[in-house]
């Protein structure tokens, strides 16, 4: 059980304790090779299947809790641990393991007139301040990508799961320690207290970047108030287009699955554009509605089906969340870019098409993390990505944009060798 905040201590005094010996940690790691980082998440990943029943245990508590405080049953299931749901958390340390380690990698060489010869390569970006909500299985995946690229982190998250965290992070720790890596390399936040999460925001010079997870309340609140580098996105306004040359059956099961699949998640389509031209839209609506989503169209989806509410100017800005979707009809490629240029949040936008060349364009000149021909945007994930657990999904321009994994993780420094150059 992590430590409760004494009561003499600021939390300024604590984030910069805290800080302090994450950082005197990481420089521990950066001494260690890829296979002892690996041997480490392998044992961390053993450890968490040793102390399944004081997780489980935690986390019928923080389940409870969550119930009796009247958290929505999607709240609660996302809370929620099982034997089968441990395991999957267990898994996925494991394949954070076997991953390729990034630093260490030189991204480019080359000389100059001078005769120098400059290697830029891959680091580690040094301590990693990760403030999330509810999902406890966030504790494993973000502390193992951390622990792989070379960083230490820094943990706070939520008052609904402080038992489960609590309880995975123990686990975590004396898996590492038994294999040589220091516990300050994966610290969580002895508090809950709010404040605390303001001290790890004004740590700039101690925490170097803040990965907030969660909703709109916080991640707002990170980028408002941090004075530490924030990797994060706001919302998840993902659009479907259907062009008019898309495979009817094709754009049906793609429009559903985008929605439908899991609501709850970032990548889920919230507003569905539909080409003038294209013929099936009457079937793709009905496939939406009929699957027990709610749609507010404008006035041309309105005529496509009776059940469709009228959209207000809102819903197109709107991040649902939720069995409802906004669903638009518009004139060709142009329209559909220009509306998604005006409402997407820059997370994840797609394209339905059999037209390569529309699908060029869209792919080129939608300015989004992620862009998509013919396919869903629930493989919007860093998983389904290839990279493994990810810590996020950023949609910024600078650094990293998409699911952020191991490499999202590194930046790079520049090696300089000479042979005696003296500048002129």
């Amino acid at each position: 059980m992590a430590e409760v905040l004494p009561l003499d201590e600021d939390v300024d005094v604590l984030v910069d304790r805290l800080a302090r010996a994450g950082r005197a940690s990481q420089r521990v790691l950066a001494r260690m090779s890829d296979a002892e980082k690996a041997k480490a998440l392998m044992s961390a990943a053993a450890s968490l299947r040793q102390h399944a029943p004081q997780i489980l245990s935690a986390n019928a508590l923080d389940v409870a809790a969550a119930k009796a405080n009247g958290l929505s049953g999607a709240m609660v299931d996302r809370l929620r641990l099982d034997e089968e749901r441990l395991e999957g958390v267990a898994k996925a340390v494991e394949n954070v393991a076997s991953l390729p380690d990034p630093v260490g990698l030189v991204i480019d060489k080359s000389s100059v007139p001078s005769g120098l010869e400059m290697v830029r390569r891959r680091i580690p970006i040094g301590l990693i301040g990760i403030i999330y909500e509810s999902r406890p299985n966030v504790t494993a995946d973000a502390a193992a990508l951390c622990l792989r690229s070379g960083n230490a982190c820094l943990l706070r998250g939520g008052s609904e799961a402080v038992n489960s965290n609590r309880a995975i992070h123990a686990a975590l720790v004396e898996g590492i320690e038994a294999e040589g890596v220091p516990g300050e390399a994966i610290q969580l936040l002895p508090t809950q207290d709010r404040e605390a999460v303001s001290g790890m925001l004004r740590a700039a010079g101690l925490i170097d970047m803040i990965v907030p997870r969660g909703g709109k309340g916080l991640v707002e609140r990170v980028q408002n108030d941090a004075r530490v580098p924030v990797l994060a996105h706001l919302d998840g306004i993902c659009h479907t287009y259907i062009h008019s040359a898309a495979d009817p059956e094709m754009a049906k099961a793609i429009a559903v699955n985008a929605k439908m699949r899991r609501t709850g998640i970032c990548g889920a389509l919230e507003t569905l554009l539909l080409d003038a031209n294209f013929p099936a839209s009457g079937a793709v609506v009905g496939a939406l509605l009929d699957a027990g989503c709610e749609l507010r169209g404008d006035a041309r989806a309105q005529a496509l089906d009776p059940r469709i509410k009228p959209a207000s100017a809102n819903d197109w800005d709107t991040e649902y969340l939720d069995t409802i979707a906004s669903v638009a009809v518009v004139d060709g490629l142009d329209a559909a870019m220009d509306h998604i240029a005006l409402h997407s949040s820059g997370h994840t936008d797609a394209i339905v098409t059999a037209d390569e060349a529309a699908a060029e364009r869209f792919l080129n000149e939608v300015d989004s993390a992620i862009v998509m021909h013919n396919a869903s945007t629930q493989y919007a994930d860093g998983g389904e990505f290839g990279l493994g657990a990810e810590i996020g999904i950023a949609t910024g321009r600078l650094h990293a944009r998409g699911p952020v994994a191991l490499e999202g993780l590194t930046t790079y420094k520049w090696q300089v060798h000479g042979t005696g150059q003296a500048r002129p």
